[in-house]
């Protein structure tokens, strides 16, 4: 049963952020005529060719690479789950290190995003209202947060 649940989180955060990263994260209005609805790909293609490929990059990796890398460990890891523990590859262990790092930081980029928000609300010059996209984003990673939860092993009670 909590494979199962696993395994339908594990699909849920995917297709969640595949969403969060292309659809808008949040509409900025200014001067009441111009509107701007970016999503995070749109966000590291801008920042790329404005001329900033480091923070292109970094965006890039923080916010697309890791957490897809966080769900492919995951599927991994839940796969493993299902075989018995002396049967598992050597390159296991290594694995859910990675997963434990990923879990860390997951929520980061959610916050940052909100954190933009927040800014643009305050600042006056523009209003700021979160998008689907942003939605999504936390979805996937709520979704895989709480499958990384559950494929963690619980210590055995001494009898």
């Amino acid at each position: 049963m909590k494979l199962a649940l696993t395994g339908l989180l594990l699909a849920a955060a995917a297709f969640c952020l595949a969403l969060g990263i292309t659809l808008p994260l949040l509409e900025m209005e200014r001067l009441f005529v111009l509107t701007d609805r970016p999503s995070l790909i749109d966000v590291v293609a801008g920042l790329w060719n404005s001329g900033d490929p480091l923070l292109a990059a970094i965006i890039a990796l923080a916010s697309i690479v890791f957490p897809a890398a966080k769900i492919a460990a995951l599927h991994v890891s839940a796969a493993l789950a299902a075989t018995p523990p002396d049967r598992h590859p050597a390159w296991a262990r290594p694995l859910d290190r990675a997963v434990g790092i990923f879990t860390k930081w997951s929520m980061l980029d959610v916050m940052l995003v909100a954190l933009a928000i927040f800014a643009a609300r305050t600042s006056g010059l523009a209003t700021a209202i979160s998008q689907p996209g942003l939605w999504f984003f936390a979805g996937s990673a709520l979704a895989s947060a709480v499958a990384a939860w559950l494929l963690t092993p619980t210590p055995k009670q001494p009898s």
